[in-house]
């Protein structure tokens, strides 16, 4: 059986780093028995794939716990490389729940500018219609215009209303009418864009605090969720935003987005190894049915370069 396009779509994402690691894998599965100088070299091999030096160190000790005497193949090094990327994910695979009473939920969306924030927030307002879930997006990235704009075209293309304000405007006002806008009228899910110059970290971390100030009046459990956008071509640039957003933003979770290819998917578990955060969805191409919500097994098995299970 074939499989979905989403699941075709997926293995493409990670394709860069699949690759990557069966180049550095070849060749070492020349000798009988998976001696000292073996398994070092596996754990080279996974560490230059972008899987990280904790990732490689618990494959290299699976390997020799497991002392495989007759030799490895390639094909098995890679079903033990999933197995361990599946155990790392497993717990940070949590999908967005609208759960949040009294509504709205209130969602927001951080990240700095050109990660796919906007994009990403559209194809999020995407995922929640087709639960059946009432959404409204929020424009509170109001310092360019670029970005309220680009949010109206995306709402109005999904189908959703939208707040905004006048550029350069208050963006906690923009919030501000948007709760009241979705708490009377029955809208589940409020989705907030917001500004991501972290040129100057103080300003952003005040106006940050200024919205959570405003939504705490009208609601103290909101905001619900802070999601970072991460951009996966961008690496290790990656990991030090969450960092920095977690500091500013108070981060809940993240959505990992453009694994399209040309990407590192390595990124991913190491985000996962490093903070824990849970990891919503991500997003493997620019259609709107390109993003989905994050499963650890579907994950593992595409970096690893393995097929699914009932192929295996």
């Amino acid at each position: 059986m074939s499989e979905s396009p989403w699941l075709e779509r997926l293995r493409g994402g990670f394709k860069k780093t699949s690759d990557r690691l069966g180049d550095n894998l070849s060749g070492l599965f020349t000798k009988s028995a998976l001696d000292e100088e073996v398994l070092d070299e596996i754990e080279e091999a996974l560490i230059a794939s972008d899987l990280g030096p904790a990732t490689a160190a618990k494959v290299r000790d699976r390997l020799a716990r497991e002392r495989f005497e007759r030799g490895l193949s390639e094909a098995g090094v890679r079903e033990i490389v999933a197995e361990e990327l599946a155990k790392i994910l497993a717990p940070v695979a949590v999908p967005l729940e609208i759960d949040a009473f009294p509504r709205p939920q209130v969602i927001l969306v951080v990240g700095v500018n050109g990660s796919g924030k906007t994009t990403t927030i559209a194809k999020l307002a995407h995922l929640f219609l087709e639960q059946d879930y009432g959404v409204l997006l929020a424009a509170g990235d109001t310092f360019r215009a670029a970005a309220i704009g680009q949010l109206k075209i995306w709402a109005d293309r999904i189908g959703v209303p939208i707040i905004t304000g006048p550029e350069g405007g208050d963006p906690s006002a923009v919030v501000f009418d948007g709760v009241k806008k979705a708490t009377a009228e029955g809208i589940d899910v409020l989705i907030v864009d917001t500004a991501g110059r972290l040129q100057n970290k103080k300003a952003l971390m005040d106006e940050l605090a200024k919205i959570r100030r405003v939504l705490g009046r009208l609601n103290p459990a909101a905001p619900h969720d802070v999601v970072l956008v991460l951009d996966a071509t961008t690496g290790q640039n990656a990991l030090s935003q969450i960092e920095v957003f977690k500091e500013v933003s108070g981060v809940t979770g993240l959505v990992m987005t453009k694994l399209d290819g040309t990407a590192r998917g390595g990124v991913l578990v190491a985000a996962a190894e490093r903070h824990g955060l849970p990891i919503h969805a991500i997003g493997v191409g620019e259609g709107m049915d390109d993003l989905r919500p994050f499963e650890a097994d579907e994950a593992a098995r595409a970096i690893a370069g393995v097929p699914k299970e009932s192929e295996a």
